[in-house]
């Protein structure tokens, strides 16, 4: 599949975006991951912190845990499509499984992986390179889902960077660890 052409992947993002709504209905982050295979659909998930906390249910994760043990071998083909650009933990894990090509919808510059890829190590740091990224994609229809994660985050009090008083977040230089 073309990954440069929008037009042969765009209805599994709008998957992927259907899913993020969905999360929030239920209470979670609106995020929702699809991986392809083949022009199929291999691994679907949203974020799923609710009812019970538990912080790796990122919808990339559980997407990657959705995949068939005997499909990885073909990981590099696959597609990872994601309404938000993946945090440090779900790029190692994407990573991890090698696969080939990632498209996420919006960019996250808060906690969204490509704010730390300078500072990885050069074994890291190749090894994201073989990954093709386009992103961010359809960000008219993802950042209003990126802007409901800012704000949940902000409600639930759980970062310094989404606690500005005007709702905005901060740039992580605006935090000071003590």
């Amino acid at each position: 599949m073309d990954i440069h052409s929008p037009q042969r992947w765009a209805s599994f993002l709008h998957e992927a975006i259907n899913l993020a709504r969905e999360a929030e209905l239920r209470g979670n982050l609106p995020i929702g991951a699809v991986i392809l295979l083949d022009g199929e659909i291999i691994g679907r998930m949203n974020s799923i912190w609710q009812p019970r906390l538990d912080l790796t249910r990122h919808a990339e994760m559980d997407a990657l845990r959705e995949v068939q043990p005997d499909l990885w071998q073909k990981s590099g083909e696959m597609i990872l499509l994601t309404t938000l650009e993946p945090c440090l933990m779900c790029a190692g894990a994407i990573l991890l499984h090698r696969i080939g090509y990632l498209i996420f919808g919006s960019s996250d510059p808060i906690g969204g992986v490509s704010s730390a890829l300078p500072s990885l190590p050069p074994y890291f740091q190749e090894q994201f390179s073989l990954i093709r990224w386009v992103g961010p994609a359809f960000a008219k229809d993802c950042d209003p889902l990126y802007s409901r994660v800012k704000e949940l985050e902000r409600l639930r009090g759980t970062s310094a960077l989404f606690s500005a008083a005007d709702g905005h977040a901060r740039s992580s230089s605006d935090v000071r660890i003590q």
